[in-house]
């Protein structure tokens, strides 16, 4: 009977009423191929036909549907561009419905036709006119008074119509929606006020009223997060049962040993994380472990305590990042912290030498090298790691799904794992890109960390802006970068604006505002050696002034830089203009930021005004989301979850934490989810979330 079921759910939608194989193509442009595909290809947005009146009962500026049947129409050019007036015969008086700059509306339009006008009237003797309402066109055989209260809107291609795709859909629904498989037990449906699916299905696509849309809404968007959470709930269920580690205990003497190597105290922040941190390595279950601190908290330190941890306990560590400037200045850090040490730190990069590789290979090899450090050149081929005991990524949200797994696999044991992010994450993005990880949160400031300070440089302070630049760094010694977001010229700069490109505002300002000083420049496509020999000068202060694109984003440290100016401050978002800000007050003496940008959009004029506003990331990656949405800010796609079809995790939060607390719960209850009444539910799962999250067999 089930199988029966199935084979009817797939009927090609060719064989469906009122498509055909003309319509057929169209379908399958949009990726509706079956019936099921047709099902679950949701309306966009209504069109709300619930206030249906005679044309006597007409009230202005409501939002009012009346019927009638087309007269005549005319087409003609006004002041305002040309209109099109449609003159729509309702029975004891016409309504007049007026378009401009839409003459693609006339093509549909027949003496005698059917149709519904749905918009704000108002009353002009002797007609009602409306502007730009909706039309919807009804056909010989339907009533208005049948016509659905909430009208779905469809994404379509061209050649396919709105009414074409409601009465495909229209006609479908009884006879397929019933086959479709319940994926919840009964009971559990009715405890969390879910629609079955049939009616469901039936609700979104044609609403009874606005209640039962949002329910029907609700059950879907549930679903899809609850089916996401159970996988990363069944990921760490996974991690804990199946996965061994070799425990990296810390007792007062590897403390202490340790806590030499830091001429400072730690911060309350460092020391609550390092204390999550120690009691994860004690443990025979891997480490698994996102740390997320605001810029300049001092994560490094506490990669830098957890990775002497498991030195000290005769494991290796490694330390990797998304970017070799990154990775180089960790380089540097590691070694000047563990100058005098005996511990053996070893770069490996994508771009060395072969024979400088091979005898970084061999010291891995043999247990000699005890911190690796380097970019992804390290997860892949075969690194012949001695005893690998402790994982850290830098940056992590620059790291797919799948390319965080491939360090974890061991023969015997797996390492512990640590993410790092100087780019706090709101909170819905980590129950879902990184749900399967215990957080960490940083949020405290080191001692003499001082303040930056930012401003939004309105145009006609721009020049003002330059020679603060030129005189803090002749007068103070102090340097600067210099932000573009774009390495060359495109044509969209206003005549007489600094360009937004790397080469142009090098030139502007080597020849104009800053000339005199020392510029350098630095950007991604550049080989290796040029950045670090670019970067060494600035570290140096043979260069004053760095113009660079964002390869700057994260981990650059040098503490002379106080100044900052970003170009086209509008094309960055929040969390990337943060980053970019953390790079200077990182020494003695405050930071000052300049923001040159245009911001023609809401959007765009938010973000800067919260950007200059706070120096808290976390705020500001709230902020962020909130403006954009979770699409810019982290791609499902380069962490190689599939995307979210109906869910949407700004304004679906509390259905996000609802869904993930029952998924936990459910897996603290069948963690292999076993029980008969949840093999749907496993099978989904699997089906949707078993490859990326390497699930393999829940059982």
């Amino acid at each position: 009977m089930q199988d029966e079921r199935t084979e009817l759910l797939r009927t090609p939608v060719t064989f469906l009423k009122g498509v055909g194989p003309q319509r057929a193509e169209l379908l399958n442009r949009i990726g509706l191929w079956r019936a099921y595909d047709l099902l679950f290809y949701f309306p966009r947005d209504y069109l709300d036909m619930s206030e249906k009146k005679d044309v006597m009962q007409l009230e202005e500026n409501k939002l009012q549907t009346v019927c009638g049947v087309i007269d005549s129409w005319e087409r003609k050019q006004t002041r305002r561009g040309d209109m099109i007036a449609l003159n729509v015969d309702c029975g004891k008086r016409f309504v007049k419905a007026l378009w401009f700059k839409m003459p693609f509306i006339i093509r549909e339009f027949a003496q005698g036709r059917r149709v519904l006008i749905t918009g704000k009237p108002k009353f002009d003797h002797p007609f009602w006119v409306v502007m730009h309402p909706q039309i919807t066109y009804l056909s010989d055989s339907e009533d208005e008074a049948e016509v659905e209260p909430f009208l779905p809107v469809y994404p379509l291609t061209e050649g396919l119509r709105q009414h074409h795709m409601r009465k495909i859909v229209r006609e479908m629904l009884p006879v397929y929606a019933p086959l479709l498989d319940e994926v919840f037990p009964a009971d559990y449906l009715a405890k969390h006020k879910l629609l079955p699916v049939a009616e469901a299905v039936k609700e979104i696509h044609f609403p009874s009223d606005n209640a039962s849309m949002l329910w029907a809404k609700r059950r879907f968007v549930y679903q899809e997060l609850f089916i996401l959470q159970l996988g990363l709930a069944v990921r760490r269920y996974q991690h804990r049962i199946q996965l061994k580690a070799v425990p990296l205990p810390v007792d007062k003497k590897i403390d202490a040993r340790i806590r030499q190597r830091f001429p400072f105290d730690l911060t309350k922040s460092q020391e609550k994380v390092i204390k999550e941190i120690t009691a994860d390595l004690s443990q025979p279950i891997p480490m698994n472990r996102l740390l997320q601190g605001d810029v300049g908290s001092g994560k490094t330190v506490v990669a830098v305590y957890a990775m002497l941890t498991a030195v000290a306990n005769g494991h290796q560590a490694v330390f990797m990042s998304p970017t070799e400037v990154l990775a180089r200045q960790h380089l540097r850090t590691l070694t000047r912290m563990l100058e005098g040490s005996q511990v053996k730190i070893a770069p490996l990069f994508g771009g060395q030498r072969p024979a400088e590789r091979s005898m970084v290979l061999q010291e891995i090899a043999v247990g000699k090298a005890q911190i690796i450090v380097g970019t992804q050149a390290i997860i892949y081929g075969e690194i012949p790691f001695q005893k690998l005991g402790l994982v850290i990524i830098d940056e992590q949200h620059k790291f797919g799904v799948l390319q965080r797994a491939v360090l974890k696999t061991g023969e015997k044991f797996d390492p512990h794992y640590l993410v790092m992010t100087a780019t706090p994450i709101p909170r819905s993005i980590t129950m879902t890109l990184f749900g399967d990880l215990d957080v960490s949160i940083m949020d405290g400031m080191p001692p003499g960390r001082q303040k930056v300070k930012t401003y939004i440089v309105e145009p006609d302070k721009k020049n003002d802006w330059w020679n603060y630049v030129a005189r803090k760094v002749r007068e103070e010694r102090w340097q600067g970068y210099v932000v573009v977001p774009l390495i060359e010229d495109n044509d969209d700069t206003p005549e007489g604006e600094l360009s937004n490109s790397l080469l142009s505002v090098f030139n502007q300002l080597s020849q104009n505002e800053l000339s005199g000083l020392r510029l350098g420049m630095i950007h991604g496509r550049m080989s290796t050696e040029e950045k670090e020999k670019i970067m060494f000068d600035f570290r140096t202060g043979d260069i004053q002034i760095l113009v660079a694109t964002t390869v700057i984003e994260v981990g650059v440290d040098v503490p002379n830089a106080n100044l900052m100016t970003i170009i086209g401050g509008e094309r960055f978002g929040l969390s990337q203009l943060h980053q970019l800000r953390g790079r200077i007050g990182r020494g003695s003496n405050p930071g000052y930021c300049g923001i040159f940008a245009s911001a023609e959009t809401k959007d765009a004029e938010q973000r800067l005004k919260a950007f200059a506003a706070t120096t808290d990331g976390f705020k500001l990656a709230e902020k962020d989301f909130e403006i954009r949405g979770a699409g810019d800010l982290f791609g499902t796609q380069q962490h190689g979850m599939p995307p979210l079809r109906v869910a949407d995790l700004k304004q679906d939060r509390e259905v996000l934490e609802e869904a993930r607390q029952d998924a936990v719960e459910m897996i603290h209850n069948d963690p292999g989810l076993a029980e008969p009444q949840h093999a749907k539910l496993r099978k989904q799962m699997l089906n949707r979330y078993g490859t990326v999250l390497n699930l393999g067999d829940v059982g």
